[in-house]
């Protein structure tokens, strides 16, 4: 006899939501910017520990779930791999003296008026070149954030210009994943999939760039020059700074480019850095060494800390030892313990059902095309926030909304497009989500501090929705026969329909 589990109620898929929202919310009042170090970790396990009951009682097994979370996890791991990569690469080029050049030479070269908006221009145009919003914010992202505080920018704000620019690029770039992704789940072709995000995306962003450009002119806090002059000087009494220490992150970027994958790039950029270091940095790795060793000794030692603890400056200079420390593996383990947790729970509400039961809820509502496509972008935005992954954002309201889309006569680009505007650039907003916890182990600002200065990543669905309720750009579904096309919406339906009968 073979078992059939009970479909849950709506009830059963809202509760383990009510719940988390509550503890998240709880976990922000008690422990405000502290809260992704554990206690979003704790509601999460608590929440996967609800929809687990859930699932029993509904007729499913313990090795049904546990097969449905190690399938889960299993799916970040290459993001994990990444982090790890990131944070021995930070590390490296600490200590090669790349992040303080690109912050020497940044200091000097971008005017504090225009701050945000440079920053979002030079990620977008990196982000289009390599399709790698990630990529992008542990490189050029990293240094920006680093002559923000030399001028006195707001790191929030930086970081918002920064994460917009990126994912502007990453959304248009044929090499990105989730921009090849997305046109494969709906059905259609990548160049049509990407022109047809123009009509959302230059909008969205033309006005992020007006509003980066108001706020640097209106609200900047310029730095002195006597300020700026100060850590220039101390940028050249710590580390050795010269042109050819930027060669880590031109490899680094040209591999990107060239199509390899994210985790072997970054490694080979982090190795780059190792290598540059020991050629250009030997004082400072000597200030870092044990008494007593070799040269090679301490080379090979202080390297292989800092590739996995970081690098811990103490120069007196607070300023200085705060933008310039950090890095390592280690410094990586905290945002993949909440990447495994909120996997943890997601994969639970995937498998029991309870995921689908909120999308087919929300499908019920979905009565006009504007309203269809709306109820996707939501739902690509709510499977970020319950499943806490941007490809699982795309792929599963991809799968689910596909056939109703066809059915009523919508071209696949609308879907495709509609994913993209509501799964790929709102995931970096929601800090237990694989995107948030990674730009904020980077960038090192809290998403609840930056997810405001987004204006892109909430932009973008905003304008999707209104294109959606005006009709704009809403294309139909041209289907060729022997005799002509046929253009499918729905006044056509039923035509077609007899047409395929016959």
């Amino acid at each position: 006899m073979i078992k059939k589990n009970k479909k849950p109620t709506l009830l059963d898929a809202l509760f383990p939501l009510t719940v988390l929202l509550s503890l998240l919310f709880l976990a922000v009042y008690f422990f405000g910017d502290d809260s992704s170090s554990g206690p979003n970790q704790i509601a999460l396990m608590l929440c996967a520990g609800v929809a687990c009951l859930i699932g029993l009682k509904n007729g499913y097994t313990r090795f049904e779930i546990e097969e449905g979370i190690i399938k889960g996890i299993s799916l970040t791991l290459g993001a994990i791999l990444i982090l790890l990569a990131v944070g021995s690469l930070i590390g490296t080029w600490l200590l090669a003296g790349t992040v303080p050049t690109m912050i020497y030479f940044g200091l000097q070269i971008l005017e504090p008026q225009y701050f945000y908006v440079s920053c979002t221009i030079i990620c977008a145009l990196v982000a289009l070149c390599i399709g790698s919003s990630w990529t992008v914010a542990a490189t050029i992202g990293v240094a920006l954030m680093g002559v923000s505080s030399g001028i006195d920018a707001s790191g929030p704000m930086t970081a918002g210009a920064i994460i917009s620019g990126a994912y502007f690029g990453d959304k248009l770039s044929p090499l990105s994943d989730t921009t090849n992704l997305a046109p494969a789940i709906a059905g259609t072709e990548l160049f049509v999939h990407i022109k047809n995000m123009l009509w959302s995306t230059i909008p969205s962003f033309s006005i992020t760039l007006i509003l980066f450009f108001l706020l640097g002119i209106n609200n900047a806090e310029q730095a002195s020059n006597t300020q700026i002059d100060q850590l220039l000087l101390s940028l050249e009494s710590e580390f050795f700074i010269a042109w050819y220490l930027l060669i880590p992150l031109f490899i680094t970027l040209f591999l990107a480019v060239r199509k390899m994958p994210a985790f072997p790039a970054i490694g080979i950029g982090a190795i780059a850095g190792a290598v540059w270091a020991v050629l250009f940095q030997q004082d400072l790795i000597l200030a870092h060494a044990n008494e007593g060793l070799s040269l090679i000794e301490a080379n090979t030692m202080v390297v292989w800390q800092v590739m996995y603890s970081g690098i811990s400056l103490d120069t007196g200079n607070k300023a200085i030892d705060d933008l310039l420390s950090g890095g390592g593996m280690g410094s990586m383990l905290n945002t993949i313990w909440l990447i495994i947790t909120a996997m943890t729970f997601g994969s639970i509400m995937e498998k029991v059902g309870l995921l689908k039961r909120v999308v087919e809820s929300l499908m019920g509502v979905a009565n006009s095309v504007g309203s269809l496509i709306s109820t996707t972008i939501v739902t690509a935005f709510g499977t970020n926030c319950i499943a806490a992954d941007q490809y699982i954002a795309i792929v599963m309201p991809g799968r689910m909304f596909k056939e109703e889309y066809r059915r009523r006569g919508l071209a696949p680009e609308n879907l495709s497009r509609a994913l993209e505007d509501g799964g790929t650039v709102t995931s970096p907003l929601i800090p237990w989500n694989t995107c948030g916890a990674y730009m904020q182990s980077v960038l090192l600002i809290n998403p609840l501090d930056y997810a405001l200065f987004c204006f892109f990543n909430w932009l973008s669905p905003i304008i999707g929705i209104i294109c959606a309720y005006a009709g704009f750009k809403v294309k139909s579904l041209i289907v060729k026969t022997t005799d002509s096309p046929v253009v499918l919406g729905t006044a056509t339906e039923k035509a077609y329909q007899s047409h395929i009968n016959k």
